[in-house]
């Protein structure tokens, strides 16, 4: 259960930091939820690509990095099918 609530609010996380890399024009609780999407489907693209560079207890750097690609990729998705 912990975990779920830790996997959420790092995804919420990831959310605000996508939004900001792509200037995305979405709502914010939109964002929040494309960021916790997007935080799986980094996980699941990039599978352990990206090293665990520094452990921060619950999460590593590696994996909050490869949570910001999959939101990025995620919202870029979602803006060429909105045009």
């Amino acid at each position: 259960m912990v975990a779920i609530i830790i996997w959420v609010l790092i995804g919420i996380l990831v959310g605000w930091i996508a939004s900001k890399i792509m200037k995305s024009s979405f709502a914010w609780y939109i964002n929040l939820l494309i960021g916790v999407v997007g935080s799986w489907l980094g996980g699941w693209l990039l599978g352990g690509l990206i090293p665990a560079i520094v452990d921060l207890g619950v999460v590593t750097l590696g994996g909050l990095i490869t949570a910001v690609i999959g939101a990025v990729v995620l919202l870029w998705i979602i803006s060429l099918i909105k045009k």
